[in-house]
């Protein structure tokens, strides 16, 4: 039976992946910060599904959250078959209203644990030539617009080079870019979401099952719905320079309030 590691597991996204892979008989090692909310997940998914849940309380905001959870991956006689890279959140202003503080701790989060958990599960997956990483990114990757959107970029730019350099050893990194999901993310951030229209909000069970999907064929990028793959079609052949005003004027209408 194989193994899955999820961090920020016990909401949103991470926790449909949850769903899922122990649905598909995975078993799992769930990673967030509380401590009780991880155990009342993992005793659930057990008794659900009969797989077996391990628990690791961390904080990849900080340095020994990060090497706790490397140590996990690093674990050869338990080792860890798919790891889902999806902890994060977002910060409530627009750049130079938020601390600096803030920002450091997002990209904390977003890019040196994504860097280091990923190359941690990648090393030990190389060697025995199978495997998998999928790097929850965003669409805001593909957009000038705040600090978010730049370190999602980074974890896009990042998944698919090493996906590239990994490339016939039998690992597979895949970034997956949704877009508004029904999750805790919004409500965390202190962002209002009652001005976001329906159509653009995405079902994080469909989402999982989609990115799956594309991990096992192959993808090295997985944008989950047509809406959001039209829309990311037109960002491509909009210049750059219209493509900021956009941007700018939509966060004002759709993000923080």
């Amino acid at each position: 039976m194989t193994t899955a590691l999820i961090t920020g597991s016990t909401a949103g996204i991470g926790a449909a992946f949850a769903r899922r892979l122990a649905a598909d008989g995975h078993n799992l090692v769930l990673v967030a910060r509380d401590t009780e909310r991880l155990q009342d997940q993992a005793t659930e998914l057990h008794d659900r599904h009969g797989i077996e849940a391990e628990v690791l309380t961390a904080d990849l905001a900080t340095d020994d959250g990060i090497a706790a959870v490397e140590e996990r991956l690093k674990d050869r006689k338990a080792a860890v078959d798919l790891l889902v890279n999806n902890a994060g959140f977002g910060n409530k202003g627009r750049y130079l209203e938020v601390s600096m503080a803030d920002e450091l701790t997002m990209l904390k989060v977003h890019c040196e644990a994504v860097l280091r958990l990923t190359s941690a599960a990648a090393s030990a997956m190389r060697e025995r030539g199978r495997g998998g990483v999928v790097n929850v990114a965003s669409v805001a990757a593909f957009v000038p617009r705040g600090t978010y959107g730049a370190s999602k970029a980074w974890v896009v730019q990042f998944t698919q080079g090493a996906a590239k350099d990994l490339a016939g050893t039998g690992v597979r990194l895949m970034a997956l870019c949704p877009g508004f999901v029904r999750t805790e993310f919004h409500q965390r951030a202190g962002m209002g979401t009652d001005n976001i229209p329906n159509w653009m909000w995405l079902d994080a069970d469909k989402l999982v099952s989609a990115a799956l999907t594309d991990l096992s064929r192959g993808k090295s990028l997985s944008i989950p719905d047509p809406r959001y793959k039209a829309l990311m079609g037109v960002v491509k052949v909009t210049p750059r320079s219209l493509l900021g005003g956009v941007t700018s004027r939509t966060g004002r209408k759709y993000g923080p309030q």
